[in-house]
C-alpha cells in the first residue's frame, strides 16, 4: 500500500438509525449509512473491492467483502466524490464498522484505504 495514494482518497461516513424496518423485540437492529468517497489525489483511481467487519455489541464480528460498493466500481477522476447508502443489520441496539477500500490507479497502482471505525447506535441509546 502507498499511504500517499491513501491519503489521496477522503472518507465521510454518515449514519441513521432505521426504526421503522428495525424489529429490536426480534435483536434485529438496522442502519443505513451514506459514504461520500472523494479523489483529492492527482491521478484517477477506481474502486475495486470493499472489505467491512462488522460488530455488534457483544463483540461478535461479521466480515463483509466483494467487488465494488452498492454493485459499481467508481472510477473517480481527481476532484470528483462518489456518495452511496449501504445498510448493515445487528443483533443489538449499538455496534461499529470498520474496513477498508482497494483501488487501482489509472496507471496500475494497487492501494488500500481505511475507512476508520464508526458507530452504529440507536437514537437515544448513548449519552
Amino acid at each position: 500500500m502507498t499511504d500517499s495514494l491513501s491519503n489521496s482518497i477522503h472518507i465521510d461516513v454518515e449514519v441513521t438509525y432505521l426504526e421503522r424496518q428495525s424489529l429490536p423485540e426480534q435483536d434485529h437492529y438496522l442502519f443505513a449509512y451514506t459514504i461520500s468517497i472523494t479523489n483529492q489525489g492527482d491521478e484517477s483511481a477506481k474502486l475495486m473491492t470493499r472489505h467491512w467487519h462488522i460488530t455488534n455489541g457483544n463483540g461478535e464480528e461479521n466480515t463483509v467483502s466483494g467487488p465494488g460498493v452498492v454493485g459499481k466500481q467508481p472510477d473517480l477522476a481527481p476532484g470528483k466524490t462518489f456518495t452511496y447508502t449501504s445498510s448493515a443489520a445487528i443483533e443489538t441496539a449499538v455496534g461499529t464498522m470498520h474496513g477498508h477500500y482497494t483501488f487501482c490507479t489509472a496507471g496500475g497502482t494497487v492501494f488500500d484505504v481505511p475507512i476508520p471505525a464508526f458507530r452504529l447506535a440507536r437514537a437515544n441509546i448513548l449519552h
